[in-house]
């Protein structure tokens, strides 16, 4: 027995249904926000929290998200000596440095080249004031 056409295109158009209504579009991460705002000391744990477009909106990405230190636009440091660094979320401040960086995590982008870093997006940002 043979399925007739209007039979497979219920079928087909069930599906698409139930795939769009499911978050067929992808769980987007839509902002970053990280937390705390700013510290001061030699090391500090920050945390990112993602915003999406989809259920669950709201998600720790702490352990998944692209750290650097960079810039208040969102672009990373370089090829260049760095004042602090951070993994995890976990930053620290290099010896002898005294002054304040911009800690930034979010989803990585392509970098312009080899000496300038990559641009996050999107991506939050906290300061960290190096004692």
């Amino acid at each position: 027995m043979r399925p007739r056409p209007a039979s497979l295109l219920a079928i087909l158009l069930s599906i698409s249904i139930v795939v769009l209504a499911c978050g067929g579009n992808g769980h987007m991460l839509q902002s970053v926000s990280v937390s705390p705002a700013a510290f001061t000391g030699a090391q500090a744990q920050f945390t990112a929290t993602g915003i999406y477009n989809s259920m669950p909106t709201s998600v720790d990405i702490t352990g998944t998200t692209t750290w650097c230190i960079g810039s208040s636009n969102g672009i990373c440091d370089g090829n260049i000596a760095q004042q602090a660094y951070v993994s995890a979320g976990l930053a620290q401040c290099n010896s002898g440095f005294s002054g304040t960086v911009t800690v930034l995590a979010g989803q990585k982008g392509a970098a312009p080249n080899p000496d300038q870093g990559f641009q996050l997006q999107p991506f939050g940002a906290a300061l960290l004031t190096c004692p």
